[in-house]
């Protein structure tokens, strides 16, 4: 098993770490801090992979600092808390998702937008604020800020919840902002995986009218009978597309691939809004005409801050709203990451770290 430096961290981690652009993640001793005053130290169960996990392992999008363990999506129970902490006890249910710091100081933080704040440090593949490097969820344990800590609802399971610390507030978050949570609303969803069918369970449980669009005939099934939502449109159909023009009041684009938006904003009603949630590693082709001729919006929605993130757990508590997910030890990972990036899993892979990590 390989080690890395220890830098000024004490205490010894064990992990998997991708060491160069071939991705492939192998067993890794490494270093975490000592439980701080402020810090929450809990053991892994579960962390969801994300696709970003895949971009961040092979460094697809050209800032991976080598070597990196990957995972964002990470649920555990509490050991030890810092002495001057308030919101957690050793033996709660707890999380971490996609961010670990920000400056506490700036107007994105006192607006509960610290996903936005221009110094907010991603859990893993990059430096904190004191220059030490971050470690993510692919790892037997976790210490991190209370601040960016969640705390999982009693009612949910672990394992399917770790995705919501993603996913699921990458969805709850722009269905609020963008005022696409109204009931009676018809929203459409474009892609069916791991966002997407986050998507369709959280639009549903909001009231509204789902329609999933996709390139492939074959999901309308599962979209309809498994997941919920009321229709379903391929979007290579014209004529399909052609008889739901104008009748969208909102769609969350889920695709990270290169795909025509042309085609989606003649969907939306005046003033509707085409929210972008996927990160595709090359710009997309935005017509600037259809825009105008019926004041439509196209936007874009990362994350979201942690009181949101919290209010997103209870609201999925509420209406029992989990992640669909296919649980794999630790040795199938890099499988798993393959698998991915072929949309070979329905629909989160999470690693049951507490029992396959040795």
């Amino acid at each position: 098993m390989a080690s890395l430096a220890t830098e000024e961290h004490p205490i010894k981690a064990i992990g998997w770490a991708a060491h160069d652009t071939s991705g492939h993640l192998s067993p890794v001793n490494f270093p975490r801090r000592k439980t701080g005053e402020m810090d929450v130290r809990f053991k892994v169960m579960y962390c969801g992979i994300c696709h970003s996990d895949a971009h961040m392992v092979k460094n697809e999008w050209g800032s991976t600092i080598y070597p990196v363990v990957p995972g964002h999506e990470i649920v555990g129970i509490v050991t030890e808390v810092g002495t001057n902490v308030r919101k957690f006890k050793v033996g709660d249910r707890v999380g971490v998702g996609a961010m670990v710091e920000s400056c506490h100081s700036c107007q994105s933080c006192d607006d509960n937008l610290e996903n936005y704040c221009s110094k907010m440090v991603p859990t893993f593949g990059f430096k904190n604020l004191e220059g030490t490097m971050m470690y993510g969820g692919y790892s037997n344990f976790m210490v991190a800020d209370e601040h960016f800590v969640v705390r999982i609802p009693d009612n949910l399971p672990l394992d399917a919840s770790a995705p919501l610390l993603c996913a699921g507030i990458t969805i709850y978050s722009p269905l609020k902002y963008y005022g696409l949570d109204k009931p009676g609303m018809n929203i459409g969803v474009v892609g069916l995986g791991g966002l997407g069918h986050m998507a369709v369970k959280f639009a549903k449980a909001m009231g509204l009218k789902v329609t999933v669009i996709s390139t492939s005939p074959n999901k309308e099934k599962e979209a309809i009978e498994s997941l919920g939502a009321d229709s379903f449109l391929v979007s290579q159909e014209q004529d399909q597309l052609l008889a739901a023009v104008g009748t969208f009041d909102g769609i969350i684009d889920t695709v990270s691939a290169q795909h025509p938006l042309q085609p989606l904003i003649s969907l939306l009603k005046p003033n509707g809004k085409l929210v972008m949630v996927g990160a595709p590693d090359k710009p997309l082709e935005l017509p600037i005409f259809p825009l105008l001729v019926g004041r439509k919006l196209v936007g874009g929605s990362g994350i979201g801050g942690m009181k949101e993130t919290q209010e997103m757990l209870h609201f999925a508590a509420k209406h029992n709203i989990t992640a669909d997910i296919e649980v794999i030890p630790i040795d199938y990972l890099n499988t798993a990451i393959e698998r991915l990036l072929k949309a070979d899993v329905k629909y989160r892979f999470v690693i049951d770290i507490a029992n396959t990590f040795n």
